[in-house]
């Protein structure tokens, strides 16, 4: 090849390189997505674990859902109230106004206090278990299943089963709501951390059918509704609730019930 071949081939070769340069220049400026600065930092302070227990894809999704105002300073499960809390200041929050919340499990229908009615061989899961003959082999159609699709969807180990049941490691628990989710039964809601009586029970069938398959469930008696003098908990369709913005935690009602299903 002769020196202007060469040359040439160099030319071209650089001016198409510098003619790409300057158009993905001009294109990243164009059609450049301007990122809100709050965001930025706010991604900077959070854990970085990308878990998903904040209900979104990944930290940076958080961070743009708190800037957009879908989502609370205090949405990241990992961080807790120190990152709340510098996020707070980011946002002009005060984030210790949010109250801290876990998950709880409404059953307490063990393998010896819950009747089952027949032998389940399938695969071990709550979801699948739901779609035999009476929503499952459990004599409660309200009850927990006890095999564990919360524990799965767990991304905090907070969550395991017990005797047939699931139960909830306070302090591990992060309030992501992915346990929520998961349970086909609808058994576990997010309550204050700071409550301290709960109705363990989540059945809405009669006394007398109820007390046939369980030996604690809920029988809708509402001695706990007239002994409870600040009016938080109240019984509808044969179940007790409570209020926890009510509640006073004195205890009345886990001592008047007779199944012993109030627990503090």
């Amino acid at each position: 090849m002769s020196i202007m071949g060469i040359i040439l081939a160099v030319v071209v070769v650089g001016g198409t390189g510098l003619f790409i340069g300057i158009f993905l220049g001009v294109s990243d400026k164009a059609f450049a997505v301007e990122t809100d600065e709050r965001e930025e930092a706010i991604l900077d302070i959070l854990p970085g674990n990308n878990c998903g227990g904040c209900g979104y894809a990944g930290c940076s999704g958080l961070a743009a859902a708190i800037v957009a105002g879908e989502a609370e300073v205090g949405g990241c499960p990992v961080g807790g109230a120190p990152v709340a809390e510098k996020i707070g200041a980011i946002m002009g929050v005060d984030a210790s106004a949010q109250e801290r919340q876990v998950a709880f499990v409404k059953c307490a229908g063990t393998c010896e206090k819950a009747k089952t009615e027949y032998e389940y061989h399938g695969i071990k899961d709550c979801v699948m278990a739901s779609q035999m003959q009476d929503g499952g082999a459990k004599g409660c159609a309200y009850g927990c299943l006890g095999y564990g699709s919360c524990v799965t969807a767990c991304p905090f180990d907070a969550i395991h089963v017990v005797d047939g049941i699931a139960v909830v490691d306070k302090e591990a628990c992060k309030a992501c709501g992915k346990c929520v989710a998961a349970c086909p039964k609808h058994l576990i809601e997010l309550i204050p951390y700071k409550q301290q009586t709960f109705v363990q029970c989540n059945s809405n069938e009669k006394g007398k059918a109820l007390m046939s398959v369980c030996e604690v469930g809920c029988i809708g008696c509402r001695l706990c509704e007239k002994n409870c003098e600040a009016g938080a908990i109240t019984v509808n369709n044969f179940l007790a609730h409570i209020d926890a913005d009510k509640c006073t935690n004195c205890g009345v009602c886990a001592e008047k019930c007779p199944r012993k299903i109030i627990k503090m």
